[in-house]
């Protein structure tokens, strides 16, 4: 199960700074301390341990213990950097769905519109495809209890929705066209999840591929989807990393590893115990090893997502093409709790093969490291290469062409490209996304023009369907439904995006994430400069 959003910069800021925090682990050792630590240990839980005991004893008020406890655990880390972190037992499931590849539930994406929860689609082989749930589906109740009109979230799906393979749960569901509600009742199972989310060819040369996280199968999904692509007869490849939050750093080294060939350094990392330094060079024959490569990169690209961008800039390899990226250049380490909690804990650096650290600085604290993409966006260097400033002591040499680049901050690209900034500030627009009317619009014209668009080929969509003005007038009629008011002029200046974001979706009901994201990348200015450098690409392969 999951959900599709429409992402705007403004809505996504503090996302891409959440998720960035959580992002980036390495798997593998377990702690030891020395002996000089041991006593600074023994002291600070006995302080601890008489400060808990007088609280629960002595307060006045009742007091949640569990919860002062893992309070003061969060806060503890805090003062370390902004990357370790604590994840209490009743969260961890969750999170460690988010990078194992596949969790255990009913397999379904949803949206929820109006408050209530619309399938857009049951994944492919999952066990609400196979009894029949179809897109456009309302699921009303749940085990016999009402969800739809009672202000559920999407936590809330989550726990409902996903348990244990082989345990059942039963809904309840409007369908269009039908009398009543219809009972399923759908056996839970292990549901993968794709963290390749497109690939495609873009013309007779170029392919392309969205890697969106780095989890436990991301590597296998990748290989899968460029030895497809060359198939088809891929001579370039644009690898987009835009917004890609990292993950396990083992999927980053062996991607990498696909591009680089003659021992090639690709990261190695340095921490307080020997045991945690350690180097990954380049040693199989990888798939794509001559051809001209460009990676794109945003604020959002974090972590490993880095680690593949460096490696292939360092080696001079590819081109980097977007803005510079996040600039998480810690390594945390899971570590199991006894009470089934998990702390992550960062126990080393890494560095790119020119040697450059991009962890930029967290000594002001957590709050104003989580506010840099915010103080990026109001110091202009969203939109002017001009803007970034790096410290000369942090200029580093790539291996083969001694190319300049910098440490202390992230990836800089080799080629900036500004945000778009044609719609920032545009209210009517956001109201569009907000109320999900875009969202609503599209899932009914996929469910009323079903057997019409499953006949089109794809290549015939792209060419001659048009989203009409008539079709964006219905979509401002569902926002004001939904109890917003729109500017008319303000929807005049975005209507082409909201042109092509309403074809994109509606290609998604049909063929998937490829067919949206041809249609997206449209729009797309990072890939549309990408399409033109390929020139410069080419001149750096053939070394």
């Amino acid at each position: 199960m999951s959900k599709t959003s429409n992402s705007k910069f403004q809505i996504r800021l503090p996302i891409l700074l959440t998720i960035a925090v959580a992002a980036g682990i390495l798997i593998g050792a377990t702690m030891a301390d020395g002996d000089g630590a041991k006593s600074d240990i023994i002291s600070g839980y006995l302080k601890f341990k008489e400060i808990l005991t007088y609280v629960q004893r002595d307060y006045v008020d009742k007091v949640d213990t569990d919860d002062l406890v893992e309070t003061a655990i969060s806060r503890m880390l805090e003062k370390l950097d902004p990357h370790s972190v604590y994840i209490p037992a009743k969260e961890l499931e969750l999170a460690k769905s988010q990078l194992e590849g596949e969790f255990e539930g009913i397999g379904i994406e949803f949206n929820i519109i109006k408050d209530t929860i619309y399938v857009v689609a049951p994944l492919s082989g999952g066990p609400s495809e196979e009894v029949g749930l179809q897109s456009g589906d309302k699921i009303v109740k749940v085990d016999g209890e009402i969800v739809a009109g009672t202000g559920i979230d999407n936590r809330d799906v989550f726990d409902l929705l996903r348990g244990k393979k082989g345990t059942e749960v039963k809904v309840e569901i409007k369908r269009k066209g039908a009398k009543g509600l219809m009972d399923f009742t759908i056996i839970r199972d292990k549901i993968p999840q794709e963290s390749v989310d497109a690939s495609y060819m873009v013309d007779s040369e170029v392919g392309y591929i969205k890697v969106s996280r780095f989890q436990a199968t991301t590597y296998d999904e990748f290989r899968e989807a460029l030895s497809e692509l060359k198939s088809d007869g891929m001579k370039k490849l644009i690898l987009d990393l835009q917004d890609n939050p990292g993950g396990y750093m083992d999927k980053a080294i062996n991607m990498a590893d696909e591009f680089l060939r003659d021992d090639a350094m690709i990261v190695y990392t340095e921490g307080k115990q020997p045991r945690y330094n350690s180097q990954a060079r380049a040693y199989r024959e990888g798939l794509f090893e001559s051809q001209p490569i460009i990676v794109l990169i945003n604020e959002g690209s974090a972590s490993a997502s880095e680690i593949v961008a460096g490696a292939l800039q360092d080696n001079d390899r590819a081109l980097i093409v977007g803005r510079r990226s996040f600039g998480k250049g810690l390594v945390q380490m899971p570590i199991p709790l006894d009470d089934g909690s998990e702390l992550r804990l960062t126990i080393s650096r890494y560095y790119t093969p020119s040697g450059r650290s991009i962890q930029k600085p967290y000594e002001e604290g957590a709050a104003e490291y989580s506010q840099d993409v915010r103080y990026r966006y109001e110091h202009g260097e969203l939109f002017s290469a001009d803007s970034i400033h790096f410290d000369d002591s942090l200029k580093y040499e790539t291996i083969n062409k001694g190319r300049l680049v910098y440490g202390g901050g992230g990836i800089m690209p080799d080629f900036f490209v500004p945000l778009d900034t044609s719609n920032i500030g545009n209210s009517s627009l956001g109201k569009l996304y907000n109320t999900n009317a875009i969202r609503e619009y599209t899932l009914l014209y996929y469910e009323n023009n079903k057997k019409e668009l499953e006949s089109m080929k794809l290549q015939d969509y792209i060419s001659n369907f048009e989203v009409t003005d008539e079709m964006v007038d219905e979509i401002v009629n569902i926002t004001r439904k939904n109890g917003e008011e729109v500017d008319k002029e303000e929807v005049e200046k975005a209507k082409d995006l909201i042109k092509n974001r309403v074809k994109g979706q509606i290609a998604r009901g049909v063929w998937g994430n490829d067919g949206a994201f041809s249609i997206f990348n449209e729009r797309n200015q990072v890939l549309q400069k990408a399409l033109k450098l390929f020139g410069e690409a080419e001149r750096l392969a053939s070394r």
